[in-house]
């Protein structure tokens, strides 16, 4: 068994286990790099064929592959009917205090814990503004009277 066959099995079995572990597209184009030169090494070629024939079979795979790689893992975060709560206004109905980890709002109608947006102690009763949602918690700032 020659070295270039094992360098050659060697890297495509690595790349696929690479790619296998990962969850997004990392090593596949090389992997088919890879399987190229080592089907160029068993018909008989050059170790500088082989070298270029990895090259450029990788190189082809990664820009023909490129489009469609980058529409599923750069996929737009889509709004939920929660987002609509963002700059609406709720009353607390349990004390809101982040050190505590207490504090509840009523948002049309539904109850989310709260947390207010710069550590404040916000009293049950005070009228408060959706600034953003983090996971199942609402965050908070007390609404400001206009003069």
């Amino acid at each position: 068994m020659s070295v270039e066959l094992m360098v050659w099995a060697g890297l495509l079995a690595l790349f696929i286990i690479v790619e296998a572990l990962t969850a997004q597209l990392v090593t596949i184009w090389f992997a088919a790099g890879s399987l190229a030169a080592l089907i160029a090494h068993l018909c008989g070629a050059k170790l500088w064929l082989e070298i270029v024939l990895f090259i450029v079979v990788s190189a082809v795979a990664l820009i023909a592959t490129r489009p469609l790689v980058k529409k599923f893992t750069h996929s737009k975060i889509q709004p939920t009917n929660a987002d609509r709560c963002i700059g609406s206004e709720a009353v607390v109905t349990e004390d809101i205090n982040n050190i505590e980890g207490t504090g509840c709002v009523v948002i049309d109608g539904i109850t989310w814990s709260a947390r207010s947006e710069n550590g404040e102690i916000i009293p049950k009763g005070e009228r408060v503004v959706i600034k953003e949602i983090k996971g199942v918690r609402v965050v908070v700032s007390v609404v400001t009277a206009n003069v």
